[in-house]
């Protein structure tokens, strides 16, 4: 298993990190999505590594960016 930590800027809400999470949570092989708005991080852990791209590809669909 790896897991990996996301600086994500732009979240503010609940709501925002529930968005996050559901995008984060779609991408092939992710198993679990923990998103701490005070850090403003999303700790992701994968059965492998996630391709950066479309790591980067579901923050937006979300409507935040990785920072």
């Amino acid at each position: 298993m790896t897991v990996s930590t996301y600086a994500i800027t732009g979240m503010t809400c609940g709501h925002c990190a529930q968005a996050v999470t559901e995008e984060l949570s779609q991408l092939p092989g992710v198993e679990a999505v923990r998103v701490d708005l005070a850090s403003g991080q999303a700790e992701v852990s994968s059965a492998a590594p996630l391709d950066g791209a479309a790591v980067r590809a579901a923050v937006e669909e979300a409507g935040y960016q990785l920072a």
